[in-house]
């Protein structure tokens, strides 16, 4: 639906959202029915929502009927238990039911990284290796540059980061146009040391709001990390993604199993979305550390996939906005347990990645010196998220050892030692191998999604007709 057509901004006004929270009919989990009016990007923005308030989907049910958007999704905070918080209720239901032209200004706020005077954001992308956020951090230190805010992905030896940071002296944004092609010259030296990369991209600027998850998935993808580099050995364990088609609906069917993690939805949705592709019908069902996705989907022109390029290319980027996310130690572990789990006993602990979480007064430097100090360890960041906040800075490590493999257990306790028990607190997780959820045939929920308009038949919905 054309955003621009003053018909269907008529439509939307005269059918506003309606949002129904249940806390009764789930045992486990919050119930969420959104039934709006579909535009491209509904999906994603009811997603985004629950996603940025840390709250975890366990199962969506989506369906697609003319113009009219229905979507059914079963929530629970990180804990595992409902949502039970009035405000956080209230403020879900607020946002689903603004007008859509209301509802951009309020999504885009929620886990955002502003712009602003009080800082100056800097985004890079390029090649990634050992040390990377080091040197970077090392650069900004020296320049008298504070980081206040970050989030930093890899992925196939790509590298993509969006920070922000302000003058040391001030605590304000950097304004000094010399300065900042200084610091940009800079860093664009230390990104040029992988050679097997084409040009490293650095912006500085004061951009509008922008969802940093978007941002950086859309960075990833104009790196080109769906393709593998010459010369570069990736893991070949991932998420298996099938796309094939639906020829009696004219239909494409996207079929993803993978290990269930936070944002998962999110990132698949996003990367649909973002290909400009509208989902009809799909579910998203998570069980014993698995998840299932099924999508029926067409382009936004209204057709399928109609090539075998076009299909390749959908489940590369599929494979590669799950995966950017995601340990690679973890989908090992995962993958290993799911091909050979009739080899392994149950009650086998294995460990799935690790997590490294420092929490202390903050200072200039400190990014600087605790990378500095995993460098030297041997330690490699996979992803990594730095914020602070009332003079506290919290920062969160994804890492390996330089290979990709688990970080030996010995030089996790030395650099405790180095930082502080009570500063850097190790967060890895240890579970048992995951049992693969049973899949519903296609024709049987493709049916069930097809001729229900309000999910009826699931039992969720009595009727909004």
């Amino acid at each position: 639906m054309d955003d621009g057509d003053e018909y269907a901004k008529l439509i939307r006004r005269m059918n506003s959202p309606r949002v129904v929270i249940d806390n009764d009919a789930s045992e486990h989990a919050t119930i969420i029915k959104v039934d709006t009016v579909n535009r491209h990007g509904t999906l994603l923005e009811v997603v985004q929502v629950l996603t940025d308030l840390n709250l975890v989907i366990t199962k969506a049910y989506i369906s697609r009927d003319g113009v009219w958007f229905m979507d059914v999704l079963y929530v629970t905070g990180n804990d595992g238990s409902k949502v039970e918080d009035e405000s956080v209720l209230n403020y879900i239901q607020k946002v689903l039911e603004a007008d859509a032209n209301v509802f951009n200004s309020i999504g885009s706020s929620i886990g955002v990284l502003h712009s602003s005077k009080e800082h100056t954001s800097i985004e890079l992308s390029g090649g990634d290796r050992p040390g990377l956020l080091s040197e970077v951090s090392a650069v900004l230190a020296d320049m008298g540059c504070n980081v206040v805010n970050a989030e930093i992905w890899t992925h196939n030896a790509r590298v993509a980061a969006v920070m922000h940071i302000t003058e040391q002296s001030t605590g304000t944004a950097i304004e000094d146009p010399k300065r900042l092609s200084l610091i940009k010259k800079l860093l664009r030296n230390v990104l040029k040391g992988n050679g097997n990369f084409r040009s490293p991209r650095i912006c500085i600027s004061s951009p509008e709001e922008t969802h940093t998850g978007r941002r950086l998935h859309q960075m990833m993808f104009a790196a080109r990390d769906f393709e593998k580099l010459e010369g570069v050995k990736e893991n070949s364990l991932g998420p298996y993604v099938n796309v094939s088609d639906c020829a009696d609906r004219d239909y494409t069917v996207v079929t993803v199993r993978c290990i269930d993690r936070p944002k998962l939805l999110f990132d698949t949705v996003f990367a649909l979305t973002d290909m400009q592709y509208e989902v009809f019908h799909g579910t998203f069902i998570t069980g014993r550390k698995e998840a299932y996705q099924e999508y029926y989907i067409r382009h936004v022109d209204g057709l399928p996939i109609s090539s075998e390029a076009e299909r390749q290319r959908v489940t590369e980027c599929l494979e590669a906005a799950i995966k950017r996310r995601a340990s690679e130690v973890l989908l090992q572990v995962f993958y290993f347990c799911h091909v050979f789990q009739t080899m392994i006993s149950r009650s086998h602990i294995l460990l799935q990645g690790l997590e490294l979480e420092m929490c202390t007064d903050d200072r200039f430097g400190l990014l600087s010196d605790i990378t500095r100090i995993l460098r030297e360890s041997g330690v490699s960041i996979r992803r990594a998220e730095i914020s602070t906040e009332d003079g506290k800075a919290k920062d969160t490590f994804f890492v390996t050892d330089v290979s990709g493999n688990p970080v030996d257990p010995k030089i996790v306790r030395l650099i405790q030692q180095q930082v502080g028990h009570t500063v850097l607190r190790v967060r890895g997780k240890a579970n048992v191998p995951p049992e693969s959820p049973k899949e519903t045939p296609r024709s049987s929920l493709f049916g069930t999604l097809f001729r229900c308009r309000s999910f009826q038949n699931f039992g969720l919905i009595k009727s909004y007709t």
